[in-house]
Parts: C-alpha cells; structure tokens; sequence
C-alpha cells in the first residue's frame, strides 16, 4: 500500500514538470516572437520619403529639428513611437480615403404606373452614368419617355466614388448588383443576305412575329431592329463586271457591304416585312464582311436606336466565315478602319470600299465600350471558328442554327437567358493595381468565394460583390498615379467608376528644397527633413568622404549581425561608427556597439516597464524580476488575495466562485449558455443575472444630481462619492459596468461602476443629466420654404444662362464647317479599267 501511494506520488510530480516545461517552452516561443518582430521593423532600412510612405504602417517625420537624432521613418503604432522627437505636425503619414460620389438606391421592385410607366419603390439620389451614351431616340418607334429607354433604373450600387490609396496596402469596398424587372432590351439581327442565306431569310420572316412574341414575355420594353451584309463591293471580293454589279445572281440585288435596314422598334409586323423584302444578293469568295456590319451596327448608335438603359443584344447570323484586318489589302485597301459610324440617309455603310476590316481587337473594345451582347448564330460547319471568336470578344456567345434558321427563336431565348441570369464583374485597371473579386453569389452556404461571376440570378435578387483593391506598384510617371477605374458588368451600360489617387510620394519632396544646403555642409539638397548627399560624400549631414572606398568598408562595423540593420536601425552610422539615438528620457538609454541594447523596450504591464521597479528590471530589452514575481513582464504573482471581491473573508470564494485565479487575476468561467465577466468574475451574460445598477442608483441621483427619494442624512451613508465626467464610457470592459437610467423627469443619466487595484468600489457619473428640449417648428419650416424658392430661382438662371452660351456656341461651329466643307472625289487612284483585244487569225489584210 505505501508503495502505491509513492508510485502514484513520484508520477504526480513527473507530470507536474512536464507541465511546467510546456509552459516555459510557450514563453520562450511567444517571447522570441515578439523579439523577431521588433528587430524586423520594416521601416528602419527606408532612407527617403517615398520610400517610407510605400511600406504599409510606416510614417515619415520631416521635422528640421535634431536632424543628426531624428528617426525618420518609423512605425507610429509599435510598440512605443518615437514622437518624443518628432512635431507631430511634421509627421506625414497617409492614410487610406474614400469619398463616396454617387450612391443611387437599387431599382429592386416596380408597380405599375400611369399610361402605361413604371415607378421603380426604393430608387434615392441620382444616378450617375458610366457610359457615354447620348443618343435621341427619333425615329424608333417607340415612345414612352425615359422610364420607357431604362433612364430610371439602377442595378449597380454605388455608382463614383473617390479612392486614396497607399502602396502595398489592401482595401475593400462592396458593390451591390440587382437584376431589375422588365428591364427594357434591345435586339438587332445582322444577317447575311448572301445567296445561300435565301432560306434562312424565308424562315426569319415567318417568324418574326414570334420572336417578338417570345422576348415581350419576358420583357414589355422590347424593342427589334435588323440590318443585313454582303462584302466590299471590290475584287477580289465581289465581281465588278458592270451586270454582275447590277445583278450578281438570280433573282439578287446589287451588293453592298452594310445596310441598316430597319432601325429599332416595337414594330414587330414591320420587322417581318422588311426581313421579307430585303432581297439577297452574290458575292464571290466564301468568307463575308460581317466583320464591317459588327462595327457599323455598335458604333453607329443614333441610327441603330440602341437606348442607354438597355440590354443591348446584337444577333449575327450567317452559313460563312469572316475578313479581319488586313484582308482589305487583297483589294487595294490599305487605310485602317477609323471604328466611326459611316451611314448614309439610307443606312448604307458609305467607307466599306475606303477602309479595311476591323480587326477582333477593335471589335472587342467597341463592344465593351458600348456595353453590347453579342450573339453569333452561325451553322453546323462553322460553329468552331465562331466559338474561338467568342473567346476575345467580351460577353459574347455561340449557338446552332439549323440548316434553314427553324431554331433561331429558341436558340435567342436560349442565350439571353443564360445572359441575363449571370452578371460577370470586369475592370479596366492598370498593372499597378492588383483588383480582386469576392463574393458569396445566392450559393446556401453563405461561405465567401474568390470569384468574378455568379449565376443562376433572377429578377430582384441581391447580389454583393468585395472589391479588393491594392496598388501593388507606384508608377514610374508620377502622372499615373491618377487613374480612372471602371467596374462594370459584361454587358450592362452601368458601372461603378473609381477616381483613384495613389499616394507614392510626399509633399516635402516637392516644396522647400535647399541645394548645397549648409545643413549638409554644402555636399547634398535638404529635404523632407534629410540630407540627400552628391558622391563622394556621405553620412546624415553629409559629413563623411569615401576617400576612394566603398560605402560597405566605412559602414561595415555598424551592421547588427544579427538583424542586418545599420546600428540595429537605432542609430546613425557616422564614419563608421554607431551613434544611438539620444532618448528625450534621459533614464531610457539606447547602447551597444550597434545599439543593439536598450532598458525601455521591455514588456509592460498596465503602462508599467517590467511591472514597475518593484517587480523588476529592463536589462538589455529583457526584464530580470525581483523574488517573488515571474513571467515576462514580472506580472504574475502567486499571492491569490487579489482575487477576492472586497467583503469576501472566504478564501475559497476567489474569483467569486465563477473562475480561476492566476497571476493575481481572475479567469472567469464561459459555456455556451453565457459567461462570467468583471474583475472578480461577479457579472455574468446567464439568464437569471443581475448587476448592481439599481443597487448605487439613488446615490448616483442624490450625490450627483441632488434628486431621487434618499434624504440628506442616506445620502452621506452612501459607500462612494462619484467622479463627475462628461461622456460616461467603459475603460476597462472586463471589470467595469455600465448603467444607464431615465429619472423621474425623463432625464437620461448613466454611470459606472467598479473596484480599483485596492478592491475599493469606484462610480464615474455623467456631469449632467440628458433632459429633453423643444423645437421651434415654425421657423424651420419658414426657413426650408425660403431656401426651396431661392434654389428654384438660381437654378433658373443657371439654366438660362448655359443655353445661350450652347446656342451660341454651336452656331459659330456651323459658320465655321460650312466654310471648311470640301467635295470628295471618291475615286481610287490605284484601280484601271481592263481593257480587251480581239485578233481573227484567219484574215490577212486587203490583197
């Protein structure tokens, strides 16, 4: 039985080592943590401005002050600032802004309005447009007033803001996208009318109306255009015979290269006689010129009709490849195409036979810009090529028509569809700044993604996007530091726009340069603060000369083997040796060959070095306790009377019986139904808790206020007198309570309460109670009505003044072209008729 009882005594003590040795090695490890993060201070080794600026949580002092001392570039916020050197208005440090421009709500719900409108519930503010589109609507068709063209609908949130950002430094924002309902769309079909297309023309006719039937189902603001192509009317493309010109094929007309025949319009009868009496027409290679149709049908945007709010869908159909840039040259054109609309009254492309193809690049940008969906609803034969094409053509895509066009209503349903119901975020972003998306989509599990796109929306869905942006690089321009980003959804002509500046350089930089300065003994320029020295002199104020040697053999005893930093970044190498930084306390002392040492940068506890100089002391940046006190801030103690609440005489009730007590301190107890809290764990979050609020409020109230129910003589019996303070506020959230009341005259009034660190009960009152004070509505009122009328009157005259200078303006520019006008002679100096010989070899002449 003894044996037992030594056996189990010798392994309680093994286990009590092992658990002692666990907790010295996460001392031990958390301690050279935080050694490793002092010594990589990365702003020690920035020796200019722009350069500190450019590393994040760095700040810059440009104070003239001490210049031999001052550290320049250093962390504000670790772990103790030397500002004791520096004026704090001569500290720059940068901070990331963002100044939100336009935020117009969501157009997340519609009711029906008066003749035939829209009222979009929820839309604020105004909206301000990313796109540059300004065309009228004449001559569509289509009435119904801005509502009718989108004007007012908002899907993306915000829409301009103004972003500061610092280098190196991420920042988000969120953008929101909704999908509004009976958003108005725009649907222009681009067909090839060459010969083989006959039947595909027949079937699109016959179902015109279909069509429109099929997309006003899922929109009533829809609005149908068409336009048709064959290819440049010049060999080697077209034969140029003058009866092939007139008549290439049977029953065809005269080729041409681009002709909008119907501009957009709710007139879906219209729409299916023009399709029927558009005539097909011949050409002689294979590949088409839909590549000029593409081009005329998105630039062109007055003559099309496409509206500003609008989802713009452009549907090219044809059986045949395509001519890109370069392939003019084959006939004897050379000039680039301009990406300028060039339509007659007639809606004929006028430069087909002057200027080249587009190529897929040019195609690309003008589809982006003009925010246009493009559909290719090609053949079997030549599905691969067109779905390579999609490929670099942004927001485009690709289906199959059958061999006579029977499927195209449901091969454009099938693709708006899948359009509409995913939105894909883009930008235009420089290399310089690093943008990425984010975003939980409508997935269930609410979990966070890196993603650009999502799917599967439907109208009035909700769907927010975390914009990480950083700029990963300052420009080597200092005029690229000011970029305009545009955020944008694949398809849709409304983006958020961000005025973004990138802070890379300091103003003192630029201002108040002194070349040759004598604060650089007249061998460097003084700026911001520091001596920028001419070679061969060096050192802080230039005082130093190499001699013929390498900085590296006069600065080489001052690097700190251990960090690599010269003179452990506290200090100043001159001439090669270190001189430590002089402390504004001259009982903090920076020494050692390389200012490696220090007796300030201890642990601290409660703003204490090493607990204070009874617990211990700072001994070359580690603190050497004094008997009785461990850990390393000499925090921790084993005496537990701390832990008892005053009153309390029961050593066993430490932590009020709801915790643990280590180092002197309470560690309160927590489950899942609440916790403990306080400085003796007497709160607690549980149910049936209750503070001691109501207990010291009528002391609060007759001490404080000189109100409540105590009389004079309770109110002296009172265990506290309160301090009085302006704003009531929690320091210490562990040990501290708030309470906060409404008296008798419904005056708002709070306080604290809590035991300071000799367990004496201590209350912080509010200076004077919050009673409730009248308004004067009359003269409110007076005032709004007043400044309404003077705003109307100045907008007015604003008005009326910017029209007549408009009015003015153009007719001069008129005057000015009608004089300018010159007549083209639209001929091509290249191009000879060919000329033919006939010879009868069996006639010899007259005998």
């Amino acid at each position: 039985m003894e044996d037992r009882y030594q056996l189990s005594q010798i392994n309680l003590q093994i286990r009590m080592y092992l658990l002692g040795v666990v907790f010295w090695a996460v001392l031990a490890v958390a301690k050279s943590q935080i050694l490793q993060q002092f010594t990589q201070n990365p702003c020690v080794s920035r020796s200019t401005c722009h350069e500190c600026i450019a590393t994040p949580t760095c700040a810059w002092c440009y104070d003239t002050v001490n210049i031999n001392t001052t550290k320049r570039c250093f962390q504000p916020s670790y772990p103790l600032p030397p500002l004791d050197q520096c004026d704090p208005s001569k500290i720059y440090n940068p901070d990331n802004e963002m100044i939100m421009i336009a935020n117009a709500a969501l157009s997340m719900r519609q009711e029906s309005g008066s003749e035939g409108g829209t009222i979009v519930s929820g839309y604020e503010g105004s909206s301000s447009s990313s796109g540059s589109f300004s065309g009228s609507q004449s001559g569509s068709g289509y009435g119904g007033g801005a509502w009718e063209g989108g004007g007012g609908i908002t899907q993306v949130r915000p829409q301009r803001i103004k972003l500061k950002l610092r280098a190196r430094q991420q920042y988000s924002i969120s953008m929101y996208y909704t999908q509004a309902e009976d958003y108005p769309v725009d649907l222009y079909y681009l067909m090839d009318l060459s010969k083989s297309m006959q039947d595909d023309k027949e079937k699109l006719s016959a179902l015109g109306d279909h069509l429109a039937q099929t997309m006003q189902n899922m929109t009533s603001k829809f609005m149908l255009g068409f336009g048709s192509f064959v290819d440049k009317v010049v060999m080697p493309y077209v034969s140029t015979i003058p009866e092939n010109l007139r008549s290439p094929c049977s029953g065809c007309e005269a080729p041409y290269g681009f002709r909008n025949v119907m501009t957009l319009s709710r007139d879906t009868w219209r729409f299916s006689q023009m399709v029927k009496s558009a005539s097909v027409s011949g050409n002689l290679d294979a590949p088409e010129g839909g590549f000029d149709a593409i081009m005329q049908a998105v630039v062109c945007r007055d003559q099309i009709g496409w509206r500003e709010k609008a989802r713009r869908l452009l549907v090219f159909s044809t059986d045949a490849g395509f001519h890109y840039a370069g392939d003019g040259k084959l006939g004897g054109i050379v000039k680039p195409n301009d990406g300028e609309c060039h339509l007659d009254t007639k809606g004929y492309y006028t430069m087909s036979s002057r200027q080249d193809y587009p190529s897929i690049s040019q195609i690309n940008t003008y589809v982006k810009k003009n925010a246009i969906n493009v559909i290719f609803a090609v053949t079997k034969d030549k599905v691969d090529i067109y779905e390579q094409l999609r490929q670099h053509i942004e927001g485009s895509s690709c289906g199959q028509l059958s061999n006579d066009s029977s499927n195209v209503v449901d091969l454009i349903t099938e693709q708006y569809q899948a359009i509409s119901s995913t939105v894909e975020m883009k930008h235009n972003a420089s290399s310089a700044v690093n943008i990425k998306f984010f975003s939980k989509c409508l997935n269930g599990n609410n979990e966070e993604v890196e993603t650009n796109k999502c799917g599967n929306i439907k109208v009035g869905s909700l769907v927010q996007f975390r914009i990480q942006l950083e700029v990963v690089e300052c420009p080597a321009d200092p005029r690229d530091t000011k970029q305009l980003i545009q955020i944008y959804p694949v398809g849709l002509n409304e983006s958020l726009i961000i005025d973004l500046t990138m802070l890379c350089d300091c103003p003192c930089e630029h201002e108040g340069l002194e070349i040759n300065s004598p604060k650089c003994h007249s061998h460097g320029t003084f700026m911001c603060g520091i001596c920028e020295c001419v070679e061969p002199a060096y050192g802080p104020t230039c005082e130093c000369n190499k001699a013929g040697t390498t900085a590296n053999v006069s600065t080489a005893n001052c690097i700190n083997p251990k960090n690599g930093l010269e003179c452990s970044g506290r200090g100043n190498c001159i001439c090669g040796k270190c001189e430590c930084e002089q402390r504004t306390n001259p009982e903090e002392i920076i020494s050692g060959e390389q200012c490696e040492c220090d007796n300030f940068s201890c642990e601290r506890h409660k703003g204490q070095l090493c607990s204070g100089p009874t617990h211990g002391q700072c001994v070359c940046g580690v603190c050497e306790c004094n008997e009785d006190w461990t850990g390393d801030n000499c925090a921790c103690k084993n005496d537990t009377k701390s832990c008892l609440r005053p009153g309390t005489e029961d050593p066993t009730k430490l932590c009020s019986g709801n915790g643990e007590c280590l180092c002197g301190e309470c560690k309160c107890n927590a489950n899942d139904e609440g916790f403990y809290f306080g400085r003796f764990c007497e709160h607690c979050t549980f149910k049936n808790c209750s503070d001691d609020c109501n207990k010291y409020k009528q002391c609060v109230q007759c001490q404080q206020y000189k109100t409540g129910n105590l009389t004079e003589e309770e109110c002296q019996k009172c265990p506290f007198t309160p301090t009085s303070v302006r704003v009531v506020e929690v320091v210490d959230k562990n040990g501290e309570v708030l309470c906060p009341f409404y008296d008798e005259d419904h005056c708002r009034f709070s306080f604290v309460y809590y035991f300071d660190e000799e367990n004496k009960l201590r209350v912080r009152a509010q200076e004077e109670r919050e009673c409730p004070t009248t308004v004067f509505l009359l003269g409110i009122v007076l005032g709004v009505i007043a400044a309404v009328v003077l705003l109307g009157m100045a907008v007015l005259l604003l008005w009326k003044l910017l029209t007549t200078v408009h009015d003015r303006r153009e007719f001069a520019k008129f005057e000015k072209e009608a004089m300018m006008a010159r007549w083209d002679t639209g001929e091509n100096p290249i191009y000879k008729q060919a000329t033919s010989t006939f010879k009868n070899p069996t006639y010899a002449g007259k005998s």
